[in-house]
Protein backbone atom coordinates (compact mmCIF):
# COMPACT_ATOMS: atom_id res chain seq x y z
CA UNK A 1 0.00 0.00 0.00
CA UNK A 2 1.03 3.80 -0.88
CA UNK A 3 2.02 6.00 1.63
CA UNK A 4 -0.40 8.42 0.56
CA UNK A 5 -3.12 5.31 0.78
CA UNK A 6 -2.23 4.46 4.17
CA UNK A 7 -2.84 8.44 5.10
CA UNK A 8 -6.46 8.10 3.69
CA UNK A 9 -7.20 5.09 5.18
CA UNK A 10 -5.99 6.62 8.89
CA UNK A 11 -8.10 9.89 7.81
CA UNK A 12 -5.20 11.49 8.26
CA UNK A 13 -4.97 15.12 5.98
CA UNK A 14 -1.00 16.54 6.27
CA UNK A 15 -0.59 20.73 6.87
CA UNK A 16 0.74 22.46 4.65
CA UNK A 17 4.58 22.51 4.95
CA UNK A 18 5.68 25.33 7.21
CA UNK A 19 7.78 28.36 5.80
CA UNK A 20 10.51 28.56 8.09
CA UNK A 21 10.34 31.14 10.47
CA UNK A 22 14.02 31.98 11.09
CA UNK A 23 17.32 32.10 9.16
CA UNK A 24 17.31 28.85 8.37
CA UNK A 25 15.82 26.36 5.47
CA UNK A 26 13.35 23.90 6.08
CA UNK A 27 15.46 20.51 4.70
CA UNK A 28 18.63 19.48 3.43
CA UNK A 29 18.84 16.30 1.77
CA UNK A 30 22.86 15.03 1.47
CA UNK A 31 23.06 11.95 -0.06
CA UNK A 32 20.26 9.44 0.74
CA UNK A 33 19.26 11.28 4.11
CA UNK A 34 16.67 14.14 4.70
CA UNK A 35 17.68 16.22 7.51
CA UNK A 36 14.11 17.87 8.30
CA UNK A 37 14.48 21.08 10.64
CA UNK A 38 13.01 21.31 13.67
CA UNK A 39 8.81 21.23 13.55
CA UNK A 40 6.69 23.06 16.51
CA UNK A 41 3.48 22.19 17.62
CA UNK A 42 0.83 23.84 15.51
CA UNK A 43 -2.58 22.87 14.61
CA UNK A 44 -5.72 24.64 12.66
CA UNK A 45 -6.27 27.26 15.28
CA UNK A 46 -2.54 27.84 15.86
CA UNK A 47 0.08 27.29 18.16
CA UNK A 48 -0.11 24.83 20.52
CA UNK A 49 1.76 26.28 23.75
CA UNK A 50 1.97 25.52 27.31
CA UNK A 51 4.64 23.42 29.85
CA UNK A 52 4.54 20.23 30.89
CA UNK A 53 4.76 19.84 34.03
CA UNK A 54 2.72 22.46 34.84
CA UNK A 55 -0.71 23.20 32.64
CA UNK A 56 -0.73 20.79 30.20
CA UNK A 57 -1.00 16.99 30.53
CA UNK A 58 0.88 14.49 29.06
CA UNK A 59 -1.79 13.24 26.48
CA UNK A 60 -2.21 17.08 25.29
CA UNK A 61 1.93 17.21 25.09
CA UNK A 62 1.37 13.62 23.22
CA UNK A 63 -0.82 14.98 20.99
CA UNK A 64 1.07 18.08 20.32
CA UNK A 65 4.22 15.73 19.47
CA UNK A 66 1.93 14.18 17.09
CA UNK A 67 0.88 17.48 15.23
CA UNK A 68 5.06 17.96 14.84
CA UNK A 69 5.25 14.36 13.39
CA UNK A 70 2.32 15.84 10.86
CA UNK A 71 4.56 18.77 9.85
CA UNK A 72 7.80 16.67 9.76
CA UNK A 73 5.97 13.90 7.17
CA UNK A 74 4.86 17.74 5.46
CA UNK A 75 8.19 18.55 5.32
CA UNK A 76 9.18 15.81 3.86
CA UNK A 77 6.86 15.18 0.99
CA UNK A 78 7.48 19.01 0.21
CA UNK A 79 11.27 17.80 0.22
CA UNK A 80 11.23 14.52 -2.22
CA UNK A 81 7.90 14.65 -3.71
CA UNK A 82 6.70 10.96 -3.23
CA UNK A 83 6.56 9.09 0.50
CA UNK A 84 6.84 6.02 -1.01
CA UNK A 85 10.50 7.08 -1.50
CA UNK A 86 11.25 6.79 2.54
CA UNK A 87 13.18 3.95 3.11
CA UNK A 88 13.10 4.50 6.54
CA UNK A 89 12.42 6.94 9.48
CA UNK A 90 16.31 7.39 11.32
CA UNK A 91 16.04 9.57 13.92
CA UNK A 92 14.00 11.76 15.79
CA UNK A 93 14.72 14.50 18.38
CA UNK A 94 12.10 15.55 20.39
CA UNK A 95 11.89 18.56 22.78
CA UNK A 96 9.53 19.02 25.36
CA UNK A 97 8.81 22.35 26.95
CA UNK A 98 8.36 21.22 30.53
CA UNK A 99 9.40 21.60 34.09
CA UNK A 100 12.75 20.64 36.15
CA UNK A 101 10.57 18.07 37.86
CA UNK A 102 8.56 16.52 34.79
CA UNK A 103 10.13 13.53 33.80
CA UNK A 104 7.92 12.03 31.39
CA UNK A 105 9.42 13.57 28.06
CA UNK A 106 9.30 10.26 26.25
CA UNK A 107 5.56 9.65 26.39
CA UNK A 108 5.54 12.54 25.43
CA UNK A 109 7.82 12.33 22.02
CA UNK A 110 5.87 8.67 21.70
CA UNK A 111 3.03 10.85 20.14
CA UNK A 112 5.17 11.35 17.00
CA UNK A 113 6.98 8.08 17.20
CA UNK A 114 3.51 6.40 17.33
CA UNK A 115 2.40 8.62 14.12
CA UNK A 116 5.60 7.26 12.25
CA UNK A 117 4.96 3.76 12.78
CA UNK A 118 1.59 4.28 11.85
CA UNK A 119 2.56 6.20 8.85
CA UNK A 120 5.26 4.03 7.60
CA UNK A 121 5.18 0.63 9.69
CA UNK A 122 8.42 -1.11 10.71
CA UNK A 123 10.16 1.75 8.53
CA UNK A 124 8.92 3.92 10.97
CA UNK A 125 10.60 2.91 13.86
CA UNK A 126 13.59 4.82 14.57
CA UNK A 127 16.36 6.14 17.10
CA UNK A 128 15.06 9.02 19.23
CA UNK A 129 15.86 11.37 21.82
CA UNK A 130 13.95 12.79 23.97
CA UNK A 131 14.61 16.02 26.10
CA UNK A 132 13.37 18.78 28.64
CA UNK A 133 13.74 22.16 27.48
CA UNK A 134 13.30 25.28 29.90
CA UNK A 135 11.20 26.87 27.29
CA UNK A 136 10.83 26.59 23.58
CA UNK A 137 10.48 29.22 20.59
CA UNK A 138 6.83 30.93 20.67
CA UNK A 139 6.03 29.25 24.16
CA UNK A 140 5.62 25.84 22.35
CA UNK A 141 5.01 22.74 23.94
CA UNK A 142 6.94 20.27 21.63
CA UNK A 143 9.85 20.51 18.88
CA UNK A 144 10.68 17.63 16.83
CA UNK A 145 13.53 17.65 14.03
CA UNK A 146 14.15 14.24 12.09
CA UNK A 147 16.26 12.46 9.81
CA UNK A 148 14.50 10.22 7.30
CA UNK A 149 16.37 7.61 4.49
CA UNK A 150 15.17 7.43 0.94
CA UNK A 151 15.55 5.61 -2.32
Amino acid sequence: MSIENRLTELGITLPDAPAPAANYVPFVQTGNLVFISGQISQNEAGLITGKLGDAMSVEQGAEAARRCGLALIAQLKAAVGDLDRVKRVVKLTGFVNSTPDFTEQPKVVNGCSDLMVQVFGDAGRHARAAVSAPSLPLGVSVEIEAVFEIA
